[in-house]
């Protein structure tokens, strides 16, 4: 038996009901988003699917268990948050054109993540360690969301993780701030109140992403595939790969091609519809 989960501003009663027509499946209607059990003989062309409606549609892992599911694991940059702390950063030191370039080819996948990273914070040597409470104060935004989602993981006993190839000036107030179960990112170094241009230490990259998941799993006494992972660029494709579901975020084509499911239309609360968690808006 597969399970299908439809969800997001555009689904519609209609379309809802011509998708489950088709797949002759068994409809269960929660008030944000609808789960069909259906046949695998009926299946029906995924990617046709989605270009034909304007709302998120993904089909589950045979093997994963959403009530089974303990640990949500995420990137922070462009997936928690709406921005990229370090392009944000280098926009003071009007540098931002080329960072974020080096930044896009990262997580396109282009180029090798701790390279570029090294290359990027190189840039900012120099610049005050104030400029980074500017950017969290000004520059800082909640995906929509995501307030929503951790609140209701919360109260599912689902622990929360970020882990993020950012840094921890911004990964630990937003751990403070919401609540998060576990954090790790990179360490800038600084000296007399301004940035080094270095990291400290290793860089938090694809490989430490993914045995931070494996490591907070065996500290809960939970199998990888009672966690999920969510994403938008490529230095997430090793950490999803271990996960019991994979979940891309609004990503980078690369990371939506391999991911188990996608959400290009729900904000963050997407992830509670893959769990069948219904919750409200209000």
């Amino acid at each position: 038996m597969n399970t299908m989960v439809l969800q997001g501003a555009g689904l519609t009663v209609h379309a809802g009901e011509a998708i489950a027509r088709q797949l002759a499946a068994e409809v269960k209607a929660f008030e944000n988003f609808v789960v069909l059990h259906f046949d695998s003989a009926n299946m029906l062309d995924l990617d046709a699917l989605r270009q034909e409606y304007s709302f998120d549609i993904n089909l589950l892992p045979g093997d994963f268990l959403a009530n089974q599911a303990k640990l949500l694991v995420m990137d922070m940059d462009s997936t928690l948050i709406s921005i990229e702390c370090i392009d944000e950063i280098a926009d003071f030191m009007n540098l931002k054109p080329q960072v974020s370039e080096i930044t896009e080819s990262a997580m396109r996948g282009e180029i090798d993540f701790e390279t570029s990273l090294r290359s990027r914070v190189s840039l900012l040597k120099g610049l005050p360690v104030s400029v980074l409470e500017q950017v969290y104060q000004q520059r800082l935004k909640l995906n929509p969301g995501a307030e929503l989602m951790i609140s209701t993981l919360k109260n599912h006993n689902i622990k929360t993780a970020l882990v993020s190839g950012g840094f921890t000036f911004f990964t630990e107030r937003l751990q403070q701030r919401l609540g998060l179960d576990y954090t790790m990112a990179n360490v800038l170094a600084e000296h007399d109140g301004k940035l080094t241009g270095e990291v400290v230490g290793d860089v938090c990259g694809a490989e430490s992403k993914a045995q931070f998941l494996l490591r907070q799993c065996e500290e809960l006494g939970i199998a990888p595939s009672q966690a999920l992972a969510m994403g938008d660029g490529a230095n997430d494709l090793l950490m999803m790969a271990e996960a019991g579901l994979s979940i891309a975020y609004h990503a980078k084509p690369k990371v939506q091609k391999q991911a188990s499911t996608v959400l290009n239309h729900c904000g963050l609360e997407g992830v509670l519809g893959l769990l069948h968690l219904d919750f409200s808006q209000a």
